[in-house]
């Protein structure tokens, strides 16, 4: 099973720069997207044409039109799909979950894709943000005490270690790379027994990143971040095989201003 997170920093630009095209050739299984940004209507036209116009799309949308948004495209029909994660996240378009029978036997993988916004430290948005990953952390632990085969995919605007940002020592104190985001992020691997399945295959960085800002030369230097992530249970992890970042070839060859990350994993 081939899963593919994408944040596509919205689908209609995506698509005219080519984005929903290369998702298309990925020849994945499931592909998980953030900041969609877009309506049910405009994400299936943003769609159409491609080989994904006939898959199955479980799909929330912001609360504030043009804002946020994730989905989840999935070959097979889910058994289920939950679209909030804490009763304070409710409809905000950061979370969506699916259930998906794997192969000829009994197993379901559960796939979410998260999209945490950026935050901004010492403000309300920024304790927002740290609730939202302490509603996401306390997800996972109800999937490990379940014994779920579960990742959760996507943008979670949090650079987990020095490894995972060019310029760690200019960003100390700054929203994305505070101590107390990272934490959460270690709780997840530590309480829930989650592994970070890139960093895991790849091994030590820095790098791979997967965000760069589409200013300056941040990404013909590769100074950039390493913000999404598929974080797997340890049954799902174990079974990991394969981790590449889809970086561009060159600037101008980019449709986001992050990279997508795709994992296969051998069920």
């Amino acid at each position: 099973m081939i899963i593919i997170s994408a944040n596509v920093n919205g689908i209609r630009a995506a698509a005219r720069r080519g984005g929903v095209q290369w998702l298309a050739d990925a020849n994945a299984d499931v592909i998980t997207l953030q900041e969609v940004r877009a309506d049910e209507t405009q994400l299936h036209l943003a769609l159409a044409g491609t080989a994904l116009s006939g898959w199955h799309v479980s799909h929330v949308p912001g609360a504030v039109k043009g804002r946020a948004g994730v989905a989840v495209l999935s070959r097979a029909a889910p058994r289920a799909v939950a679209s909030g994660v804490g009763a304070e996240f409710v409809g905000t378009g950061r979370w969506v979950e699916v259930d998906l029978h794997v192969g000829s036997g009994p197993d379901t993988v559960t796939v979410a894709s998260a999209y945490v916004h950026t935050g901004q430290a010492g403000t309300e948005r920024q304790a927002e943000k740290e609730r939202f990953l302490e509603a996401i952390g306390e997800r996972m632990s109800r999937w490990a005490e379940e014994g779920r085969k579960a990742v959760v995919t996507g943008d979670l605007n949090v650079a987990h270690t020095a490894e995972d940002l060019k310029n760690w020592k200019g960003n100390r104190g700054k929203a994305g790379f505070l101590p107390q985001e990272q934490a959460h992020l270690d709780a997840w691997v530590d309480e829930c027994g989650f592994v970070d399945v890139t960093r895991a295959l790849h091994g030590p960085g820095p790098g791979p990143y997967t965000w760069w800002s589409w200013r300056g030369k941040a990404f013909d230097n590769d100074s950039g971040w390493r913000i999404d992530y598929q974080f797997a249970s340890r049954s799902l992890a174990e079974r990991a095989v394969r981790a590449e970042i889809g970086r561009a070839p060159a600037y101008d060859q980019r449709w986001s201003d992050h990279a997508p990350v795709s994992v296969t994993y051998d069920l």
